[in-house]
């Protein structure tokens, strides 16, 4: 091949142009992602269990990325320390009382870092200061607890299933008394019966009232509760001056 051909310069001059530009390209790309070119500063936390978390992965504060993780480290056997980098122009509306959480995109999405929001009161975070955690759930723990649910509503469905097959077939107290026609019968017979006593119980009452020997104690009954609705207005009417004056 001819180096001095006019052609292959032109070719080696498009090359080295083309490498030149998705060199610039990965420097942006791998820039934005570290924030090289943002003003940032530092957080640290911790946990028992980072749950999947991954450097790189994005970091959250009132559902808007301003950070990404920078670092994790295991320090003993119970603790992990993540290190995050976050934009300098969200440091003023981080407190330090803030915690820092593991959530996920979505059902299945990749995890992310939630700093979640403190008091009005609190002081603004600093540089490399370090914020307390709230250890995430795991996915096995929520699928575990959803299947002992599922088991006892299994269980009950059951056992409510069993019920309503005695039910219909008369067995049990609950059972004679719907399929049973006589308990029913019985039962509105004893309604009707208590409603005539209770008619009768109501004109032996009116009977009484009747009854020259016992008109004066009634009369005497109905004075006193005449007199005691009477009293009780005229302490309401003098309750009511007092307030006014």
């Amino acid at each position: 091949m001819d180096t001095q051909s006019p052609k292959f310069k032109v070719r080696l001059g498009l090359f080295v142009a083309g490498g030149f530009v998705l060199f610039i390209i990965a420097i942006f790309l791998i820039g934005r992602q570290k924030h090289l070119f943002d003003p940032i500063f530092k957080l640290t936390t911790s946990f028992h269990n980072v749950s999947g978390l991954q450097v790189g992965n994005n970091i959250r504060f009132s559902g808007i990325n301003v950070g990404s993780v920078e670092s994790i480290i295991l320090i003993n056997d119970t603790t992990v320390e993540v290190g995050m980098i976050v934009k300098k122009s969200v440091q003023r509306f981080i407190k330090s009382d803030c915690k820092a959480a593991i959530g996920s995109e979505g059902i299945i999405g990749d995890k992310v870092l939630i700093i979640t929001q403190g008091s009005s009161e609190s002081q603004k975070v600093k540089d490399g200061e370090f914020l307390s955690s709230a250890e995430p759930v795991e996915t096995d723990a929520i699928i575990t607890s959803l299947n002992v649910t599922a088991g006892n509503f299994e269980i009950i469905s059951a056992q409510l299933s069993e019920i309503m097959i005695k039910i219909n077939h008369g067995k049990g107290t609950l059972g004679r008394l719907i399929q049973d026609s006589t308990i029913s019968e019985n039962i509105n017979q004893t309604i009707i019966n208590l409603r005539k006593s209770s008619k009768g119980l109501n004109e032996n009452m009116e009977a009484a009232k009747s009854n020259f020997l016992l008109r004066g104690y009634y009369n005497k009954k109905e004075k006193q509760a005449e007199k005691a609705r009477q009293d009780s207005i005229k302490m309401k009417e003098e309750n009511l001056k007092k307030k006014v004056k």
